[in-house]
């Protein structure tokens, strides 16, 4: 019995290591989502600042 039961714990582990390994992509994938929402998020506000002529973001300049 012993060696049945290494044997589906060795499998679990290595169910755990895929999850956490998917997870660890997933996680990358969002963050490189996120700099890309940032960046357009910047594009649009000083497109909007200009487009306004107003200091919308209070930093001082348009744009």
């Amino acid at each position: 019995m012993g060696i049945f039961w290494d044997l589906m714990q060795e499998e679990e582990l290595d169910k755990q290591k895929e999850k956490a390994s998917s997870l660890e992509e997933r996680v990358d994938q969002i963050e490189k989502d996120l700099e890309k929402t940032k960046e357009l998020l910047r594009k649009t506000l000083s497109a909007l600042e200009v487009h306004l002529s107003k200091d919308i973001d209070g930093d001082g300049k348009l744009g």
